[in-house]
C-alpha cells in the first residue's frame, strides 16, 4: 500500500536510506613541504650506529638505557592512567552502540493486600455483596522499546564516541612515546652530570696537588704567601661546583625512579658507577613532513577530536526533528490466583508508537548547534596548530643535534690543546719562567672546556631523543586508523 502522507513518506525514506543530518567529516588538508630544512645536515652526520623509529632507544647501544626504557613502558603510572582513559572511552562507545539497538525488559510482581473499610473506596466495596477484604495480584510482562534513528542523531553520536575512543587510543600511544623519550632524556642527563662531576673532581684533585706543591715551596721560602692564597681560592672555586652538580644528579635520579613507577632511591644503586654519555645514532627513515600526520600519535589525537566535534554538530541538528520510538508489551495479569496467571483470559499486550518533538524549543537548539560549530572550529584550529608545532619540533631537534655535535667536536680539539698548554705552563712555573696566575688560568680554561664538552655531548644526545620523539618514534600503526602499539 503506497504511503500518501508526505511526512510519513519522508520519514520512511530517510530511515531506509540511512541518512544522517549534519556535515559529513572530511579530513582537512595541511600544506606541508616535501623535506625538512635540517634533513640534509642530519643525513650527513657521521654515526656508527643506526636506529629505527619503532625501538629507537636500542640504537644508542647502551644496555642500561634500554633496560630503563623497557621498565618505564611496563610500570609508568602515566601509562596506567592513559590505559584507564581508553577503557572509559571504550565504555562510551559501547553505550553509543547500544543506543542504536532495541532494548527489552522483563518484569513481574506478586502482591497481597488487605483492604481497609474506613476509606471511601473501602466503604463502597464493603457495601457490595460478597466483598472479600483480602486480595491478590499477579503480573508478568516482557517489554521492548526502540528509538528509530530516522534523522541520524544517534548515529552521529556513535561517530563522535568512536572518534573519541580512537583519540584515547592514540593518546595512550602518545603517552607511551613521551614516557620512553622522557626516560631516555633523564638517563642521558644523569650520565652527563656524572661526567661533569668526574671532570670537576679531577680538577679538584689537580688543584689540591698544585696547592700541595706551592705549600712545599712556601715552606722552603721559594713561594710567596700570595701564591698560596691564590691556589687556595682557586681550589675553593672548583670545590663549589661539586655540590651543585650533585644536587642536579640527585634530582635526576629521583625523577628517573618516578618515571619507572618506583619511590626515589629504588634504582640508584644501578647508577652508582658512572657511565659514558650515550652516543646519538644515525636517524633512519626520516620520510616527509606529511608523514607526521600518520606517525605522530598526538596529531592523530587532535584529528580524531576534530572528527568527534564535527559529528556533534549532527547530534545537535538532529534535535530539530521529531524523535520516533516503538514500544511493545506482552504479558499476563490476574487478581485471582497465581495458577491462573498464564491462561488465555489473563493475557495482555500493548503496542506503542511514540513521538517526541521539541517544537517550541528551536531557540535553545540553535544555541546548541552554534556551540557545536564553535567547538568544531576550535578543534580545527587546534589540529592545524598541532601540525605546525610538530614540524617545528622536528626542525628544532635536527638543528640542536647537528650544532651540538659540532660544538662537542670543536671543544674536544680545544680541550686537547688546553691540556697541553696547562702542562707546559706548570713546567714553566716550576722553572720560574711564568707566574702561578698563568697556571691557575690554564687550569680554569681546561675545566671550562671539559665541562662545556660534557654538556655539548649530553645536549646532542638529548637532541637525538627529541628528534625521535618529534618524528613519532616509539610506536607503529599497522593499518590506517589502527592504534597498534609496539
Amino acid at each position: 500500500m503506497p504511503l500518501k502522507h508526505p511526512l510519513a513518506a519522508f520519514v520512511v525514506a530517510s530511515f531506509l536510506a540511512g541518512c544522517a543530518v549534519g556535515p559529513d567529516y572530511v579530513r582537512p588538508e595541511m600544506p606541508l613541504p616535501q623535506r625538512y630544512l635540517g634533513e640534509s645536515a642530519v643525513d650527513q652526520r657521521q654515526a656508527t650506529a643506526q636506529a629505527d623509529l619503532v625501538t629507537w632507544w636500542t640504537g644508542f647501544g647502551d644496555p642500561q638505557l634500554t633496560r630503563f626504557v623497557t621498565l618505564a613502558l611496563e610500570q609508568n603510572l602515566d601509562l596506567a592512567q592513559a590505559s584507564a582513559r581508553v577503557a572509559q572511552a571504550r565504555a562510551g562507545l559501547g553505550a553509543a552502540n547500544a543506543a542504536l539497538l532495541p532494548s527489552g525488559n522483563v518484569s513481574g510482581q506478586a502482591a497481597k493486600a488487605y483492604q481497609s473499610v474506613e476509606t471511601p473506596l473501602g466503604q463502597a466495596l464493603n457495601s457490595t455483596p460478597g466483598f472479600d477484604r483480602h486480595g491478590n495480584a499477579y503480573e508478568a510482562n516482557a517489554g521492548a522499546s526502540w528509538e528509530l534513528d530516522v534523522f541520524g542523531g544517534l548515529r552521529r553520536g556513535r561517530e563522535a564516541a568512536l572518534a573519541e575512543y580512537q583519540a584515547s587510543e592514540a593518546g595512550a600511544a602518545a603517552t607511551r612515546l613521551t614516557v620512553a623519550a622522557q626516560t631516555a632524556d633523564i638517563y642521558i642527563s644523569i650520565r652527563g652530570l656524572q661526567t661533569r662531576l668526574d671532570v670537576a673532581r679531577r680538577q679538584v684533585q689537580t688543584q689540591q696537588d698544585l696547592l700541595s706543591n706551592i705549600n712545599l715551596l712556601y715552606a722552603k721560602g721559594l713561594a710567596a704567601e700570595l701564591q698560596v692564597r691564590q691556589a687556595e681560592g682557586a681550589l675553593a672555586q672548583v670545590r663549589a661546583t661539586v655540590p651543585v652538580l650533585e644536587a642536579g644528579l640527585d634530582a635526576a635520579m629521583n625523577a628517573l625512579d618516578v618515571m619507572l613507577g618506583a619511590p626515589p632511591g629504588t634504582h640508584r644503586s644501578d647508577l652508582v658507577d658512572a657511565g659514558a654519555i650515550p652516543v646519538a645514532p644515525r636517524i633512519g627513515a626520516i620520510r616527509s613532513p606529511g608523514d607526521l600526520l600518520r606517525r605522530r600519535p598526538d596529531l592523530i589525537v587532535a584529528e580524531r577530536r576534530l572528527a568527534a566535534s564535527n559529528a556533534r554538530i549532527g547530534v545537535a541538528i538532529a534535535e530539530y526533528y521529531p524523535k520516533l520510538s516503538l514500544g511493545g508489551l506482552i504479558g499476563s495479569a490476574t487478581a485471582v490466583s497465581g495458577g491462573n496467571l498464564f491462561n488465555g483470559n489473563a493475557s495482555q499486550s500493548a503496542g506503542v508508537l511514540g513521538l517526541r518533538w521539541r517544537l517550541f524549543d528551536f531557540g535553545r537548539i540553535n544555541a546548541q548547534i552554534n556551540l557545536a560549530k564553535g567547538q568544531e572550529a576550535e578543534m580545527l584550529a587546534a589540529y592545524r596548530l598541532a601540525v605546525l608545532r610538530a614540524t617545528e619540533d622536528v626542525e628544532n631537534a635536527f638543528s640542536a643535534l647537528v650544532n651540538r655535535e659540532e660544538q662537542a667536536s670543536v671543544l674536544t680539539q680545544g680541550m686537547n690543546s688546553l691540556g697541553r698548554a696547562r702542562g707546559a705552563s706548570f713546567a714553566a712555573y716550576q722553572k720560574g719562567a711564568v707566574s702561578l696566575i698563568e697556571v691557575l688560568q690554564a687550569d680554569e680554561s681546561l675545566l671550562r672546556a671539559a665541562d662545556a664538552r660534557a654538556q655539548a655531548q649530553t645536549e646532542s644526545t638529548r637532541a637525538a631523543v627529541a628528534a625521535f620523539k618529534a618524528l613519532g618514534g616509539g610506536w607503529q600503526s599497522d593499518t590506517p586508523g589502527s592504534m597498534a602499539i609496539k
